[in-house]
């Protein structure tokens, strides 16, 4: 995708600020005095840390994911009720946990970190998951937060030992005569063995059911999972795939990553260590995950190489916006955040840049793909899943857009990375959130950054020229 010479401004929003300073973006002379605003805020416990947030869309309240705690909220940020889910007696290296099976590891008393929090609307509960227990979650009931399941006996129900608050990602596929699915992607923490790197998971009406978040499907040779292989750990010993943003849109479902990976630089013969953006694409129905696609992703301005995802929100074009891309209002885009080069995962470099991806082109670059590899061209290219390369294979099949994968070519990578259209950058303050919407025609982004500030990013109306 080419960078088109559009015309975006940025406005610096006060909307929860504190202590903004100065930005080269203010104008240089003050302006005129305008009226405080105040804002609601909610502070919750000193040694409590927010982790995730999600507002039910049919009644405004708030449900927080906190460090031991989880809150209810009104949409004006009052208290309705909590649910406390730590700290309690546990050791990362107990697998299984204490509370199955005993474990001669010394206990301590762990916070429990809140590392997912999504809203099962069609069975109005929470899907709360933690840190403790090799994460294990809570199923708790919208209106009072309380308990209705918490299956902890079976290795299905261990996500992720990682104790991180941003470590997990879950999707729920919703069916209206069937049980739901929840496709969950996590980093393994070098833990392949214990926990998959991605899969798709039983969503049982029953909250307290002896098969909520079994494999959807799993024999002895095929399970809807995938995991990294050990010998990937050879290659890369701190190897992990980090889950940034998880969506559904159409027939599948997509996750945005950061995966490490070793390339030779230019000129060079030794490989070094850098981080790659990568989407990956999976068909709501494939239940052995023969449909898994990557495609490495990506964003360039005045030369400037912005590589590292920081974060992500689906929305639509709106008319407006629609124009200007040739797509339809309805269609879907994905709003990026990238921060400079590729070597730095932890300590990113401040130079950041908003982007837009057009889900369908990157859709179609997948489709393209799918259909070199059935005709033989080339390998699969997965190098983290496939230390050898393996070549494709040809076939005579059709290949549209709602292609699903056979048991052969499969999982693929793509090597050409897709690029985004760069819309705005920051030099100075790294942006970290981006969130967007679309207001009367109009495709708005608000970006926050790691100081704090909040954007809001917008394109300019074209101003029209006189005529005489």
């Amino acid at each position: 995708m080419k960078a088109m010479p559009w015309n975006w401004t940025c406005l610096l929003s006060h909307l929860l600020m504190v202590g903004m300073g100065s930005s080269t973006l203010l104008p240089r002379q003050p302006p005129p005095p305008s009226p405080k605003r105040s804002f609601v805020t909610f502070r919750g416990e000193p040694a409590e840390g927010f982790n995730h947030l999600v507002v039910d869309e049919r009644t405004g309240h708030i449900y927080l994911g906190a460090v031991n705690r989880i809150y209810k909220l009104s949409s004006d940020l009052k208290v309705l009720v909590t649910h406390q889910t730590g700290p309690d007696e546990d050791n990362p290296k107990c697998y299984p946990p204490r509370i199955v099976q005993t474990c001669n590891e010394p206990l301590t008393t762990t916070n429990n970190v809140n590392k997912m929090l999504l809203i099962d609307y069609k069975e109005n509960r929470l899907i709360a998951c933690g840190s403790l227990y090799q994460g294990i979650c809570k199923l708790l009931r919208l209106e009072d937060l309380f308990k209705l399941g918490e299956p902890f006996h079976k290795k299905e129900h261990y996500l992720s030992g990682v104790n991180e608050s941003g470590s997990v990602f879950g999707v729920i596929v919703s069916y209206s005569n069937l049980d739901d699915k929840l496709f969950i992607a996590t980093a393994v923490d070098g833990k392949p063995e214990y926990f998959p790197t991605i899969s798709s998971r039983k969503l049982t009406k029953n909250s307290e059911a002896d098969g909520m978040f079994a494999y959807v499907f799993h024999d002895e040779f095929v399970a809807s999972m995938i995991k990294i292989p050990s010998d990937t750990f050879t290659v890369i010993p701190d190897f992990d795939i980090y889950y940034v943003y998880g969506f559904s849109s159409g027939n599948f479902v997509y996750f945005l990553t950061l995966q490490p990976e070793m390339v030779s630089p230019p000129g060079s013969t030794t490989k070094e260590q850098v981080y790659t953006s990568k989407l990956v694409r999976l068909c709501k129905e494939d239940t052995a995950f023969n449909s898994y696609v990557e495609v490495p992703i990506g964003c360039e301005r005045g030369g400037v190489e912005y590589r590292l995802l920081q974060a992500a929100y689906l929305s639509k074009a709106g008319a407006v916006l629609a124009r200007t891309l040739g797509v339809r209002p309805e269609d879907d885009l994905l709003f990026t955040v990238f921060s400079k080069g590729q070597k730095r995962k932890m300590k990113s470099l401040d130079e950041s840049a908003l982007c837009i991806f057009i889900l369908k082109q990157i859709n179609d670059r997948i489709k393209e793909r799918l259909q070199s590899c059935y005709r033989g061209e080339g390998t699969l290219d997965l190098a983290w899943l496939k230390v050898k390369d393996i070549p494709c294979s040809s076939a005579l099949l059709t290949i549209d857009d709602n292609f699903c994968g056979l048991d052969m070519n499969a999982p693929l990578g793509v090597s050409e990375m897709v690029r985004g259209i760069p819309v705005f950058t920051e030099d100075r303050d790294r942006m970290t959130s981006v969130i967007a919407y679309v207001y009367k025609n109009h495709s708005l982004a608000f970006v926050g950054t790691k100081s704090g500030k909040l954007k809001k990013v917008k394109k300019k109306k074209k101003k029209k020229k006189n005529s005489h």
